[in-house]
């Protein structure tokens, strides 16, 4: 293979490698960034991604793998005898690869992919703080109720962190906690400021996620 054939595979692979990763990453990106800027509705649009992440994940790593093994393997004896060619006269074709067919490109997309894909593990640091117990004004205990809301669309911690966000914004909410895992969210809450089919509504509206159902639970059901 000539060294410019090798350098198209090459940028080929980067750029593949760069929009996966990208693609992956949009499901868990769009509906946090959709909470903070309040367009839930962007989020369900690309919800249905979810469950293809772990596929796009593991595409990512073998186009990039594949690209670090075409910039890394050993040169050929071909390879060799074209690198001691002379310099080709001005004006000629030069095959000497650019900065986007470096290492050092390659290496900045794949720390960019990296960043990409890990972004549900750090997403939290675009929320304030999940608790708001200290904020509401607590006018009777009796007022005051657990809920549990069935969600689907959620698929990693960065769709936890919306939507705790979502509740946790809305007036009347105590504290809130949310598993992707179980498709959950679990809120105290002061029934005289908020009902549970608002805060329903406000996890739909700020996440675009669905909520499917919705009960009280006691107290003493939670600390079992």
């Amino acid at each position: 293979m000539s060294n410019s054939n090798k350098s198209n595979s090459s940028s080929k692979s980067i750029g593949a490698g760069l929009l996966v990763a990208f693609t992956a990453s949009l499901c868990c990106i769009t509906p946090v960034f959709a909470t903070l800027a309040g367009i839930g509705g962007i989020a369900s649009s690309i919800s249905w991604m979810g469950p293809f992440r772990p596929y796009l994940i593991g595409l990512t790593v073998l186009v990039l793998g594949f690209a670090w093994y075409q910039k890394l393997k050993p040169r050929t004896q071909e390879e060799i005898d074209c690198a001691c060619e002379p310099a080709r006269p001005a004006g000629g074709d030069d095959e000497r690869p650019s900065f986007w067919q470096s290492k050092k490109f390659l290496g900045i997309v794949t720390v960019f992919a990296v960043l990409m894909l890990a972004f549900p593990t750090y997403s939290g640091i675009f929320f304030s703080n999940n608790s708001n117990a200290d904020k509401v004004i607590k006018v009777s205990d009796n007022d005051i109720l657990n809920a549990e809301l069935s969600i689907k669309g959620m698929t990693c911690t960065g769709c936890e962190h919306s939507v705790n966000a979502a509740l946790n914004n809305s007036e009347g909410v105590l504290e809130a906690s949310s598993s992707y895992e179980n498709g959950i969210a679990l809120v105290k809450f002061d029934q005289s400021k908020v009902s549970v089919e608002q805060l329903a509504t406000a996890v739909e509206e700020a996440t675009g996620y669905k909520v499917t159902g919705k009960k009280i639970i006691k107290e003493e059901t939670l600390n079992q």
